[in-house]
Formats: C-alpha cells, sequence, structure tokens
C-alpha cells in the first residue's frame, strides 16, 4: 500500500499518552485521512505502558 504511514505513541501515564496522541492527530494535515488505530496496554511489576499505533494516509483534497 503506498502512501500509509505508522506512528507509534507510547507513555507510561494515561494522562501523558492522552496528550502525546491529541498532539499527533493535531498536527495532522487536514487532507490526511486516519485509516485506524491499535491500542494496548502492557503491565510489568506496578507500571504501566500505554502504546497506539495510528496508520494514516494523505489524500488529495476534494474541490
Amino acid at each position: 500500500m503506498q502512501g500509509i504511514h505508522l506512528k507509534l505513541i507510547t507513555a507510561g501515564d494515561s494522562d501523558v499518552f492522552q496528550e502525546r496522541l491529541n498532539r499527533f492527530v493535531e498536527s495532522l494535515p487536514e487532507e490526511a485521512l486516519i485509516l485506524d488505530i491499535k491500542f494496548s496496554t502492557a503491565s510489568s511489576g506496578s507500571q504501566t505502558t500505554y502504546s497506539a499505533l495510528v496508520q494514516y494516509k494523505a489524500v488529495e483534497e476534494w474541490n
């Protein structure tokens, strides 16, 4: 698939994770199309890591 991009976002704190994910989505150009977001958590002891893999594609703007 040509033109498909992936962005991995992770954080050890849910608020920081949400902020990073929001900031990335807001930074995408208006003509970008989010195709999928995969979300997961992983725990190690008392530490939880939050992760999201965002799949997106730049498309041409409709006139």
